[in-house]
């Protein structure tokens, strides 16, 4: 873990993180949300649609960037502002996901920095997109 303030990042920081989306992560997160649609937790209906086999939550995959985010670009301190995300594959559940965020522009003077975010499959194939506006912490906090 680390934690960086606004003067110690720089256009161009990255970071990434990995995760095989399992068939417990689909269920706890479908109990904590409430989502319990079948198209993530019924393997027969979902057989029926144009997925062909269940698919991880679109907010879960999301939330893949929170750990990088939270704990190491910026880091311990972090706070979101917004959150923007186009979906663009589906995530199924034994996929791994490479999830990349890249600090794209600086805002020093209202202690912000936009990052441009990314999700992968195993495949190479972008299963997701968008931009995110953060606060670092105004003082690097001891980790």
């Amino acid at each position: 873990m680390r934690s960086l303030t606004i003067a110690e990042l720089s256009l161009g920081d990255s970071a990434e993180f990995r995760k095989t989306v399992s068939e417990s992560d689909v269920y706890l997160f479908a109990g904590i949300t409430g989502d319990l649609n079948p198209v993530h937790v019924d393997e027969e209906f979902a057989k029926t649609t144009p997925f062909g086999a269940r698919v991880a939550h679109g907010p879960l995959t999301f939330s893949l960037c929170a750990g990088i985010l939270g704990t190491e670009l910026p880091g311990v301190g972090t706070v979101a502002v917004t959150n923007q995300v186009t979906y663009e594959a589906p995530v199924y559940i034994g996929d791994t996901i490479a999830v990349r965020v890249e600090i794209t522009a600086l805002d020093p003077q209202r202690n912000r920095c936009t990052a441009s975010v990314t999700w992968r499959n195993q495949s190479g194939t972008q299963v997701a997109s968008g931009v995110m506006v953060v606060k670092p912490p105004k003082v690097a906090v001891p980790v």
